[in-house]
């Protein structure tokens, strides 16, 4: 399975349809307690390996059929899932970091990331710096004989910087350090992390994993390595997904490709259009060959996904809210990956502290959803005339 191709895992991958009666999607197991026939047996599997399913939290069969999906489609050793991406992301950085010890993140990384860093390993005696996400081979510099884990953020999710990863990832691996990536924007379809020097891929997978905006799930992939401390931090802090949960990112990742592919196009044509109205300075999507992370972009992923911001010139508050409060086919939220288009002012001015963000205009972030590609610039252009009319009105 793993020399076959990706649509190809994505459709067979963690599906044993003749230990099942037949049934082609495996059953969601809900359960809390396993029964064991023996003393003997109990006592074999407490004493067993963390993959041995002797309690519900610590793992189910469908819990392992996801586990099994993603690592095999990514090129990891073995998953742990859990019951959101920060759950993922806490219980990854917990694994390999105690007091006294030293972590570097990425600036551009996603917000409650940081305040996870900030204030609860820091609470418990863990240093956290971050640096610019264009740092490069240059981070080197940065690590520290205590520096436990290097965790990147590749495209970031409101600022899309991407990431130079083998570059980082070599640094980090020659001091010592772990090598922490969250993968969610380009999903382990269009990036292959451990093909990069990446230890453990963190994905929300409750976005485009899931993609029907009906669920919370968190997964980490690792390297043979990193799969046994991701483990025991999943099992000594309760981390676990709901059966249910579970069920529906198996689901969804049997569409993955074929959804991913329209969410892509669909931002590409949005990210074209949004380039050529006035009001806009600049798109920031990966995938446009003007991105300043183009070139990188394309030696290093197969492909883009649906979520991109644009900058624009500087206007007053209230004509953006005039753009984006009567959209109808753009919704206002913080979640992407799922079916529907989203739109969001964003604020990145706020969570930088290694670097500046001093653009003075409004930064939106839009997700391009599955709608059809001319409907939603239709819906955008009005937006812009609401947008125009509160700029030309007289104060």
């Amino acid at each position: 399975m793993t020399d076959a191709q990706p649509e190809t895992i994505l459709t067979h991958a963690g599906t044993t349809p003749f230990n099942h009666h037949g049934i082609v999607n495996p059953p969601v197991y809900h359960a809390s307690t396993v029964l064991f026939p023996s003393v003997a047996a109990l006592e074999a599997a407490d004493a067993a390996p963390f993959d041995i399913i002797n309690y519900g939290r610590i793992g189910t069969p469908t819990s392992q059929a996801l586990e099994g999906a993603v690592a095999t489609l990514e090129g990891g050793f073995k998953a742990v899932t859990a019951a959101s991406g920060l759950a993922a992301i806490a219980t990854a950085l917990m694994a390999f970091t105690q007091a006294g010890d030293h972590v570097l993140v990425t600036d551009s990384a996603y917000g409650p990331t940081r305040r996870f860093c900030s204030e609860v390993l820091g609470r418990f005696g863990v240093a956290v710096d971050y640096y610019d996400p264009l740092i490069g081979a240059d981070i080197a510099a940065l690590i520290r004989p205590e520096t436990r884990v290097v965790y990147l953020e590749a495209p970031g999710s409101l600022t899309f910087e991407v990431q130079d990863v083998p570059a980082i990832a070599a640094a980090a691996k020659a001091a010592g350090a772990q090598v922490l990536m969250d993968n969610t924007w380009a999903t382990p379809l269009y990036f292959r992390p451990f093909d990069h020097g990446v230890d453990v891929s963190i994905h929300a997978a409750t976005k485009y994993i899931v993609g029907h905006s009906d669920a919370m799930l968190g997964l980490m992939v690792c390297a043979e390595a990193a799969y046994e401390p991701v483990k025991r931090s999943a099992v000594r802090f309760g981390t676990c997904a709901g059966p249910d949960d579970l069920y529906l990112g198996l689901r969804g990742l049997r569409t993955l490709a074929v959804r991913l592919k329209r969410h892509g196009q669909a931002a590409l044509a949005l990210a074209d259009w949004l380039a050529r109205q006035p009001e806009v300075d600049r798109v920031l999507y990966p995938a446009c060959p003007d991105d300043p992370g183009h070139a990188l972009w394309r030696r290093d992923f197969t492909g883009a996904s649906g979520l991109f911001s644009v900058q624009l010139h500087p206007c007053p508050k209230p004509a953006v809210a005039a753009l984006l409060d009567h959209l109808e086919l753009f919704g206002l939220g913080y979640s992407w990956g799922g079916f529907e288009s989203l739109a969001l002012p964003v604020y990145p001015r706020k969570l930088r502290t290694a670097t500046r963000w001093d653009h003075p205009g409004p930064l939106v972030r839009f997700h391009a959803g599955l709608e059809d590609i001319d409907d939603l610039i239709a819906d955008l252009d009005r937006g812009f005339g609401r947008l125009r009319a509160a700029m030309a009105a007289p104060d």
